[in-house]
């Protein structure tokens, strides 16, 4: 299969460059914001990763299509015709960029069967990689400095949890999910944080949970849902299904929990009676 000759180095490196011209715009005083229909900024930035990735993504991969946050043109019909592509978010957490708070990332995820196989976050304030492949025995590693560090999802215990939640997007959801934590955990530590970072959290066995319980793209999520399941968690919806993509015509996610530990009872605590569980 083609998607097995796909270059882990190469991709981390178009990530990087990708990276580097989004650190550009952010050394500058103007970041040319835009606001784009449904009212989300847009910068200078964004453009910038955008048009670096979709130009060197084919030569990884011929024959591969590319969907972008940033791409146009594309219609479901075309786009829901593919079985393998490349998903991609040039920058995402654009509002974290604008407040330069250093939270974001640049997510690019191989999308096969509607499954991400194969994803890279990388982080151009720090210059970090979390790197997710599920192909053949697959791999999940956190890079800095060129050093390579396997990651592992942590055990999940009913003494204390560590919860990550998204720093601009809480919800009554979220409130009600967080009050039965509370309820049936003996600790329970919250830390917002913004972008993929929270998922990678999860897969680095820094958290245990991710509950995100308000409106995410496709291309918000994939990349660092491969890394999540190469570092042996998972994502699932509210019905405790895993997520899925490209299978219907709305880009939106339904609401999803990040979870580090599968083998742990998370229904008993997260089903709140009115989810199939």
């Amino acid at each position: 299969m083609i998607t097995d000759t796909v270059d882990v180095e190469a991709l981390c490196a178009i990530s990087r460059d990708a990276g580097l011209a989004i650190l550009e715009v952010y050394a500058r005083d103007d970041l040319g914001v835009q606001q784009k229909s449904d009212d989300s900024p847009l910068t200078e930035a964004d453009l910038a990763a955008h048009r670096i990735i979709v130009e060197r993504l084919p030569a990884l991969a011929p024959g591969i299509p590319i969907l972008s946050e940033e791409s146009g043109g594309i219609t479901a019909e075309e786009r829901m015709a593919w079985t393998t592509y490349w998903l991609v978010d040039p920058l995402d957490g654009t509002k974290e960029f604008i407040n330069r708070n250093g939270e974001f990332t640049v997510n690019i995820a191989l999308i096969d069967n509607g499954k991400p196989i194969l994803g890279v976050v990388y982080v151009p304030v720090t210059g970090v990689y979390y790197l997710g492949d599920q192909r053949g025995a697959g791999e999940a590693v956190r890079i800095s400095d060129g050093n390579r560090v396997p990651i592992r999802v942590r055990p999940a215990s009913r003494q204390k949890m560590d919860i990550v939640a998204s720093r601009r997007h809480g919800s009554e959801a979220l409130e009600a999910c967080l009050a039965r934590l509370g309820r049936e955990v003996s600790e329970v530590n919250t830390r917002s944080i913004g972008s993929s970072l929270k998922l990678c959290l999860v897969a680095s066995g820094e958290a245990d949970l991710y509950p995100r319980l308000a409106p995410t793209s496709e291309w918000d999520t994939a990349a660092a849902q491969a890394v999540v399941e190469a570092a042996g968690g998972t994502v699932v919806d509210e019905s405790f299904a895993a997520l899925q993509y490209n299978t219907k015509e709305s880009l939106l996610n339904p609401f999803f929990y990040v979870i580090g530990d599968r083998s742990f009872d998370w229904k008993s605590i997260l089903a709140d009676g009115t989810n199939p569980t």
